[in-house]
């Protein structure tokens, strides 16, 4: 049987460790699947590697990837990491199957993107958000590209809607010196506050603002709502119970989704990985990733990255959040967006979801008036 080595990138450890953790899980939990399906005359053979959360580390770690024959890469976190490492499968040919929600505005040749674009979490969040009557924003993000992006988006469509962003703070990615934050949207008094921070600096902020609040006799979840697009279960499960639950979330996949096929697949994930962390958005984008890679490769006949590319938009996944596809303009998913509420529990309520998957808009040209005006966007639809 012929062997296709695939690299598999994410930073399992280090300070967004929780929630690569379960990228790396979504993408090997579909290795060993596609593995045993006899539908599949080859085997992909999994090349790991764990660069810590450091971006210096992640160009060397792909480069050896390469060097041991993998065309394909599935990995990264960051949109940092994503970045640094383009330029290397550009100039080696290979392909990055990127599975994470991002800021957009990207569109390479050597990336297929199985994450959410913009108009999939941050143009129905923004949207609740303004429905919901809170238009008075503070964002707090960490200091690179995925934060400054999306406050931009936020400031744009918040202004288009009569809306306005009050206050702009970042901080170092694993920074936890949160007084100064805190202090000043106690000050500011929004309506919401926009958070972009990742890993252990989100975690320590709803902790410390909860806390906050609460000396104060706030209900912190009822007068200041934190509202993210990259809030998922496994960060859930490493914030302190008394802070977990009440924040809004923006995202095409919770593990509450109520399906047979997503059933299925929490079940295979929790199985393989007893030990957590629990499963995510982003595990469920690494795993089917990895599956569109193999249909391709199938259909293709070969890993040859311009047979694959040209292949992979002809498949059409079931997957545990519906039905995914790919735009053969962009190389990027088509998905379901969904509004979530967390719980205690480290779960989701499903508040909203749109009727039907979404057409990319990585560059929301067809999303925001800013640019033209709001056409053809799947309507939200109640959920019980």
């Amino acid at each position: 049987m012929r062997t296709y080595p695939v690299g598999i990138l994410f930073s399992s450890t280090g300070s967004y460790g929780a929630v690569a953790r379960t990228m790396r899980n979504g993408a090997l939990l579909a290795c060993d699947e596609i593995n045993r399906d006899p539908r599949f005359a080859f085997a992909l053979a999994p090349i790991e590697a764990d660069p810590g959360s450091e971006l210096s580390a992640y160009a060397p770690a792909i480069g050896a990837m390469l060097d041991q024959g993998a065309r394909h890469v599935v990995g990264c976190y960051t949109s940092s990491s994503r970045k640094d490492i383009i330029p290397i499968v550009e100039k080696r040919d290979a392909l990055l199957w990127y599975p994470t929600h991002y800021e957009g505005f990207e569109s390479a040749s050597n990336v297929i993107y199985t994450g959410a674009a913009p108009n999939h979490h941050m143009m129905p969040l923004i949207d609740h958000l303004v429905a919901r009557h809170a238009t008075r924003v503070f964002c707090v993000g960490s200091n690179y590209i995925w934060a400054w992006e999306s406050n931009r988006v936020m400031r744009e469509a918040m202004s288009e809607r009569g809306g306005t962003v009050l206050a702009e703070h970042y901080l170092p990615v694993g920074d936890t010196d949160l007084d100064h934050v805190i202090d000043a949207i106690l000050q500011h008094q929004p309506d919401v506050v926009f958070n972009t921070l990742i890993g252990r600096s989100a975690y320590a902020f709803f902790e410390s603002f909860r806390a906050a609040c609460r000396a104060r006799g706030i209900d912190q979840a009822q007068r200041f709502p934190i509202a993210s697009c990259n809030l998922s279960e496994p960060e859930l499960l490493a914030i302190d119970p008394t802070a977990r639950d009440g924040h809004v979330s923006a995202s095409v996949y919770f593990a509450s989704i109520r399906t047979p096929r997503n059933a299925a697949f929490v079940a295979a994930y929790d199985a393989a990985y007893p030990s957590g962390p629990a499963v995510s958005a982003e595990a469920e984008a690494a795993y089917l990733a990895t599956w569109l890679l193999a249909e391709a490769i199938a259909a293709a006949g070969t890993d040859d990255i311009a047979a694959v590319r040209d292949a992979a938009p002809r498949k059409r996944l079931d997957a545990p959040q519906g039905a995914v596809w790919l735009d053969p303009a962009t190389l990027h998913a088509h998905l379901t967006p969904r509004i979530g509420l967390s719980r205690a529990d480290g779960q989701f309520d499903i508040l909203f979801e749109a009727a039907e998957p979404m057409k990319p808009d990585p560059y929301l040209v067809e999303t925001t008036s800013r640019l033209a005006l709001p056409r053809g966007r799947p309507r939200l639809r109640v959920v019980s």
